[in-house]
């Protein structure tokens, strides 16, 4: 479902436990059992119930998992959201590294859904970056769908994106799509940043298939999007944030890129509760 997940929990755990849970292995008897409820402290949306699962599976297969939330749920403070059962002692130590993958990607997802929400009835498309926390892009990506966003490419190699680097690179954009054309997939789309209005009618007459206007202000926006005039699709990148999305949705372009879906979202309150339940063979 998620790439490197599984690699991912054993890291998080290994650095977690290192040698041992000494405090647990202290004071808690192999045999004894709890129950745990893993639950909302603030308002949210749900994501990464299937990660928490794991982690605790990962540390005790006999542990008995059960959702009480959907991904995508609207959680008020209070909500159970997972519930874990079986030995205490696997409880307590996967406690922390589950809470932080749950809160992670939930904090992602509901920091998503304000951004969604700004645009509710506007026909633009909500796209994150590549602005992700390193080996956790299949994760935050994921949260970014279930707060009601889309993904831009997941990786370098699933599209031709000519960034202002890639045409210095070459000499011109001119030079930068052409290499494209020629050496690229037929399958694949060519996008090319730019940053001005000359620019633009380079990437134009090119052929680029999407123009990213680039920390463009608005009104040079609206002059691209007439320029461009259906010819290419139009994305907004750089510099975008709550303050600025609702004036930068009005301006005619059919994407508008947002690293701080992922790069400036913060992890939501989520705690778990834990009770000792009776040995059943006494």
């Amino acid at each position: 479902m998620f790439y490197g997940l599984e690699r991912l929990i054993d890291l998080a755990l290994g650095e977690d436990i290192a040698t041992g849970d000494i405090t647990t292995d202290i004071l808690i008897a192999p045999e004894a059992l709890g129950r745990a409820a893993i639950f909302a402290k603030e308002p949210m949306i749900v994501a990464g119930l299937t990660v928490a699962r794991r982690v605790f599976k990962r540390l005790d297969a006999e542990l008995n998992i059960a959702s009480t939330a959907t991904e995508g749920q609207c959680a008020a403070p209070g909500d159970v959201l997972l519930t874990v059962e079986g030995r205490m002692a696997s409880l307590l130590t996967g406690e922390r590294t589950a809470l932080n993958f749950l809160q992670r990607l939930s904090g992602i997802a509901t920091h998503v859904r304000r951004y969604v929400d700004m645009l509710e009835g506007v026909p633009v498309r909500l796209v994150d970056t590549r602005k992700t926390t390193p080996g956790w892009r299949s994760l935050e990506k994921y949260a970014v769908r279930i707060g009601g966003a889309a993904n831009h490419r997941f990786n370098l190699s699933d599209g031709i994106l000519i960034k202002d680097n890639h045409i210095a690179a070459c000499g011109g954009i001119a030079e930068a799509v052409g290499r494209a054309r020629d050496g690229g997939p037929h399958s694949l789309q060519i996008e090319v940043e730019t940053a001005t209005l000359a620019e633009v009618e380079t990437a134009l007459a090119a052929g680029a298939d999407i123009i990213m206007l680039d920390n463009m202000e608005p009104e040079d926006i609206r002059s691209a999007v007439r320029l461009i005039n259906g010819r290419a699709l139009v994305e907004i990148s750089g510099g975008v944030d709550r303050e600025n999305l609702a004036a930068l949705a009005t301006c005619g372009a059919d994407i508008i890129s947002v690293g701080a879906l992922t790069h400036a979202a913060r992890a939501v309150d989520i705690s778990m509760r834990i009770e000792a339940l009776p040995d059943p063979n006494p």
